[in-house]
């Protein structure tokens, strides 16, 4: 009973004080306004970029080639100098061939889920009558789909046996739609169109429709933009002269699989095949890598600008202590009364102790409204979706009442070792 006889005295002490309390809340109020924003801005900002890695396929791996840096020149001085290596197009002998790419398939087949390929046949456009549609020919295996997450709006994607066999048909975007058959989806599948390809003219027939989905950063109008257009990888090959092998491909390991350790077990095990190679070897990446380097950074700048607000809490717990230096004094008296009638120091000691934490918990509650209200409009004014910490706001509330009981203690016990006569005494 005596904890909410001292929560009710506390409670009446700031409605006597209504200003004064206020005043004294405001440190507490900005300093966790001031965290919690920054850190819902934070989160939101993350989350929004780890998403969109995601979805461009974050936990893929990236294999391909590159050039070999140039030998170390060793001045008289012994300075050693790297200089640029003139740049080499890779020939037949040097590109992943399939002997490769099985052994390395059937080594971890477990962890696998699929293997893109991909072979730029060109840019291209497409007329048909007074309308017109820019294109990027792509030419890909079946896995490709799975592992680019392409949505498919209509008709099929490229078949198995219309990729091994290197048919002329293609995967067009919903907007190359829009701009030759006026958004009709089904007047377009099973349509012949010609591409251009740098005065080159190929026929394709259209067997499927995928979802366009538009990047934000392309300035140019929806009419003149380029979109992809999927053919059977052996189709763009033709097209480009190359079939000795493949200059990239990306692999989709399955979620069980731990992306940092087989990136390099891939790497390792594709260097192996370029050991003897005088000009190329083999560079494997994941953009996971970049999102756990991402994520790293902006926990540092939370940290760093949360540490820069948290001074204002100080501010604010040092107020508390003022503010109850000044209503020990005001009710000198009054303690002196209590202790007479045989209230105990614990007891006193408790009361303002349990006052200085009530004034800071009122003060964390509404800093905890501040900083949603004010970091959930940030995030939407910068064009991402709220999302605040409920961990930094229970910690919030839990700092508020360690404020409270730090630098409430001192007022409190000097309150409670108050001689009772000198306290009746005090004028």
């Amino acid at each position: 009973m005596l904890i909410f006889e001292n929560i009710a005295l506390a409670f009446s002490s700031l409605r006597a004080n209504k200003m004064r309390s206020l005043l004294t809340m405001l440190g507490i109020i900005i300093g966790i306004g001031s965290v919690i924003a920054i850190i819902t801005v934070g989160n939101s900002l993350t989350k929004s970029m780890t998403s969109s890695m995601s979805s461009m396929g974050a936990n893929n791996i990236t294999v391909g080639l590159m050039q070999k840096s140039a030998s170390d020149d060793v001045m008289d001085d012994g300075m050693v100098f790297r200089g640029p290596a003139d740049y080499r197009e890779p020939t037949g002998e040097d590109f992943f061939k399939d002997e490769m790419i099985d052994a390395y398939r059937e080594k971890y087949i477990d962890d696998i889920r699929a293997i893109s390929f991909e072979e730029n046949a060109g840019n291209g456009q497409v007329v048909i009558g007074s309308d017109h549609a820019n294109v990027n020919v792509l030419g890909v295996n079946h896995e490709y789909f799975d592992a680019n997450k392409v949505e498919l709006v209509a008709g099929n994607l490229l078949s198995q046996k219309a990729i091994d066999g290197g048919k002329s048909v293609a995967v067009v975007s919903s907007l190359f739609i829009d701009n030759l058959f006026g958004g009709d989806v089904d007047a377009a599948i099973g349509e012949q169109v010609e591409v251009d390809i740098g005065s080159r003219f190929f026929l394709y027939t259209i067997v499927g429709v995928y979802k366009y989905e538009e990047s934000g950063y392309d300035m140019t109008s929806t009419k003149e933009r380029a979109t992809i257009m999927y053919v059977p990888i052996q189709s763009a090959q033709h097209i480009t002269h190359n079939t000795d092998g493949y200059r990239n491909f990306v692999v989709m390991i399955n979620d069980y699989v731990d992306n940092a350790s087989f990136l390099e077990s891939t790497s390792n095990f594709f260097q192996a095949y370029y050991r003897d190679n005088d000009y190329f070897e083999v560079n494997a990446f994941s953009m996971q890598s970049f999102v756990n380097e991402w994520t790293s950074m902006m926990g540092t700048v939370q940290l760093a600008i949360s540490f820069i607000a948290g001074i204002s809490l100080l501010v604010g717990g040092i107020g508390v202590m003022n503010i109850m230096m000044v209503s020990i004094s005001e009710r000198t008296r009054e303690i002196g009364t209590r202790k007479a009638l045989g209230a105990t120091n614990g007891s006193i000691r408790l009361q303002f102790i349990v006052e200085a934490m009530v004034i800071c918990l009122i003060g964390g509650v509404f800093g905890i409204l501040l900083g949603v209200g004010g970091g959930a409009a940030s995030a939407k004014a910068m064009g991402y979706a709220a999302s605040p910490s409920m961990t930094s706001i229970v910690g919030s509330v839990l700092f508020s009442l360690v404020i409270g009981v730090f630098f409430g203690f001192y007022p409190a016990n000097k309150a409670a070792k108050m001689n009772p006569i000198d306290a009746l005494r005090y004028e």
